[in-house]
């Protein structure tokens, strides 16, 4: 797609490999464990570590703990790239507020060329959909969405109106027609439960 701002010409994919770029935030899973981390797939096309001192575990014995107790083959974690270049496979952590062990919610999977309409213009997009459907939802830059609500009818409107924000990234007025059918959906749902 593209875009003329002004007199510059501004062209975005419609579809492409997530490449990791430092800060990003992701969503991955453990595929293996060694003697000093974990091998994450983040869905690129590059393996990515999360070594064992890049976890908020604590005391020197930390070290001999067994890995498996703090993330086990299958887990989803939320974590941030850290290091990456085309000489070394990304470097993830999960040090810091928001990062770490995913226990529940529900997981979306879109392009992650579609991550920017999905938060929209200063968020607008993404705080609707908050707002709206009564959820947390925290967009991975590599195309994974991890929707937590307080009941499974919430988390599965909301991840409806994420995949309709995929499929129609690419038309006029979609906010408004995402309230819309978000707020027919929502009817007859009974918030708390």
């Amino acid at each position: 797609m593209a875009d003329v701002i002004g007199n510059k010409l501004i062209v975005m994919p419609v579809k492409g490999a997530y490449i990791p770029r430092m800060d990003d935030i992701v969503l991955g899973r453990v595929t293996d464990i060694g003697m000093s981390g974990w091998q994450v797939d983040i869905y690129a096309p590059y393996p990515a570590m999360l070594p064992a001192s890049e976890t908020p575990m604590r005391g020197r014995d930390s070290v001999r703990r067994d890995l498996r107790s703090i993330y086990g083959v299958g887990d989803l974690m939320i974590a941030q790239v850290i290091a990456f270049d085309r000489t070394r496979d990304p470097l993830l952590t999960t040090k810091g507020r928001g990062l770490g062990k995913v226990s529940s919610g529900r997981v979306a999977r879109i392009n992650n060329t579609k991550i920017p309409r999905i938060i929209g213009k200063k968020g607008s997009m993404i705080t609707m959909l908050k707002k709206e459907t009564g959820t947390d939802i925290i967009p991975g830059q590599n195309g994974v969405i991890l929707v937590t609500g307080r009941n499974p009818d919430q988390e599965l409107i909301a991840i409806e109106a994420i995949y309709m924000i995929e499929r129609e990234a690419h038309t006029t007025g979609l906010t408004d027609r995402v309230k819309a059918m978000i707020l027919e959906r929502m009817k007859g749902i009974t918030v708390g439960q």
